[in-house]
């Protein structure tokens, strides 16, 4: 696990606000003591040899072996497209008899044939796709794919030499990937560790959508609860998103295809739950407020190195990545696609439920957010790495309410929700843990108030024994006004069991207000003042 710089806490209210100097909040230097063992949860790509807690003898190990296992074809696994269980129905010979074949010799046959060739075009990519989804010929379109190859300048536009690459890539499935991938089930605690490559390998088979049984998301689909995998949807209905979209996509497959480009490290994919057991009363917590760093400038993913970094998720995980969704999620994993992996073996979320990504490389820059979003170039990642090689990168996906009306949200079970939610991510197994970076979380498209979010992850944080780094995107208003009640909450020593009971009252307010929106910060002050009164 990852280290980060740690505040004692603190009588006065000078120590405790205000601080302009955010190198504290980020990771230690130094070797973590309570380093987190991938191999202590399913592993898919270290060794059998290595045990648990040997980082000596797996970083004497410099090749990360695939581990050697079984070929399951169950609801516990991710179905492989290699796998000696997938099979597909196709028409041969004069007669065009149905026979079953397996579906990977088809696979490899039509990606065989792209690899081989120096050069690829769109229509040899959409015809090699569609030989072994063939149901999906006239539905799917590839429009988008193709008029991106046109647009891009010259100087940019490798993809004809690319797309074979990619197509060799995508055939070593078998050769990295040898036992099977278990999937991230809803209610269940679990992890998986993967190679980059490993991951640049099940990536390239998302591209040229191999994986069965991940082409619908209907009710009663196998894999309805699961996020989209395979990039069909990507490659259809052209926009200008999706162009800047599959310039960082394309990008990130031109680092991993090139023989230069050394991917050496693992990545940790880890589904918490926060058991009943686990939930706090919130009413009689006892902790008082976090450490907080407020900037309307920066943001999480650059400002926010070295802490634990909060993806404003969708509960399908990488919510509109292979769409038109193009918001902080989106984004964040467009520059880290190694992220996108984590598409194919993690179940919806649920309430009590968050995923931590821990390793994850940065591949790209980018400029602005939504329609103006533009892919701005390669990024040197410079992390260190961690004892097992992964890069000191954690990111958490916490997926908010998403309120139609948005008076919803001031209703005391949607509070406790939203506390139980971040309190899961903050929640930490061991001491001096990373910070916490996060921002305007929920708010914007999903209609969260800003204020009721943020006191609502100072209130987690601070029952977390976690600090706090608040980017608020350019809005100077939010910036000042966090500050002052902050100062305000330390300065009285509220508690959270404190700020509990004043969400309560602000929300019955609110629900009697017959449409009138009464300021959250407002409210405490109100309340402050009068309880200086009676003293």
């Amino acid at each position: 696990m990852l280290c980060a710089g740690r505040y004692e806490a603190t009588s006065t209210v000078q120590q405790q606000t205000g601080t302009t100097d955010l190198q504290q909040y980020r990771h230690c230097p130094h070797r973590c003591k309570n380093l987190s063992s991938p191999v202590s949860f399913p592993t898919v790509c270290l060794s059998p040899q290595v045990e648990t807690n040997q980082v000596s003898v797996f970083n004497q190990k410099a090749v990360r072996l695939p581990q050697k296992g079984r070929d399951l074809w169950n609801s516990n696994f991710v179905k492989m497209p290699c796998s000696s269980h997938s099979f597909m129905i196709t028409k041969a010979g004069f007669l065009k008899q149905t026979t079953q074949v397996p579906r990977w010799s088809v696979i490899s046959k039509h990606l065989g044939v792209l690899a081989k060739k120096t050069s690829v075009d769109v229509d040899d990519v959409a015809e090699a796709i569609i030989k072994y989804n063939p149901k999906y010929k006239e539905k799917w379109s590839f429009n988008a794919l193709s008029n991106f190859v046109k647009v891009v300048p010259k100087t940019e536009n490798y993809f004809h030499t690319l797309f074979p690459k990619i197509a060799e890539l995508a055939l070593t499935l078998p050769d990295y990937v040898k036992k099977a991938v278990p999937l991230l089930q809803r209610g269940h605690a679990a992890s998986i560790t993967l190679s980059q490559v490993q991951i640049s390998c099940l990536l390239a088979n998302a591209f040229f959508c191999t994986f069965p049984h991940r082409n619908t998301s209907t009710a009663n689909s196998e894999y309805h609860n699961y996020p989209s995998i395979n990039f069909s949807s990507l490659f259809w209905d052209w926009s200008e998103r999706k162009k800047e979209k599959l310039r960082a996509i394309m990008h990130y497959f031109k680092v991993v295809t090139d023989e230069r480009s050394k991917l050496k490290g693992l990545v940790t994919f880890e589904r918490r739950c926060l058991r009943d057991s686990d939930r706090p009363d919130w009413r009689s917590c006892e902790e008082t407020m976090p450490k907080l760093y407020v900037s309307s400038r920066g943001d999480i993913e650059t400002e926010g190195t070295g802490m634990l970094q909060v993806d404003f998720a969708s509960s399908w995980i990488g919510g509109g990545v292979l769409g038109s969704g193009l918001v902080q999620e989106e984004i964040l994993f467009l520059i880290n696609p190694e992220l996108m992996v984590s598409r194919l073996f993690t179940e919806k979320l649920g309430d009590n439920e968050c995923l931590i990504i821990t390793g994850s490389q940065q591949f790209s820059r980018y400029s602005g957010y939504g329609d103006s979003f533009e892919w701005a170039g390669p990024h040197e990642d410079h992390l260190k790495r961690d004892d097992w090689c992964r890069l000191q990168r954690q990111i958490l996906a916490i997926d908010a309410l998403h309120y139609r009306q948005r008076r919803d949200q001031y209703n005391m079970i949607n509070v406790t929700r939203e506390l139980n939610k971040a309190y899961c991510g903050f929640k930490g197994h061991g001491h001096k843990e990373p910070d916490v970076a996060t921002g305007k979380w929920g708010c914007g498209a999903f209609n969260g108030d800003p204020h009721l979010k943020a006191v609502i992850q100072l209130m987690a944080a601070a029952k977390a024994n976690r600090g706090v780094a608040f980017f608020t995107f350019k809005d100077e208003t939010l910036k000042q006004d966090l500050e002052q009640i902050h100062h305000l909450l330390v300065a009285e020593r509220t508690t959270v069991g404190k700020l509990y009971g004043l969400l309560e009252d602000f929300c019955a307010v609110q629900q009697c207000s017959d449409g009138f929106h009464l300021d959250l910060f407002d409210f405490i002050r109100t309340d402050v003042r009068r309880s200086r009164s009676l003293l």
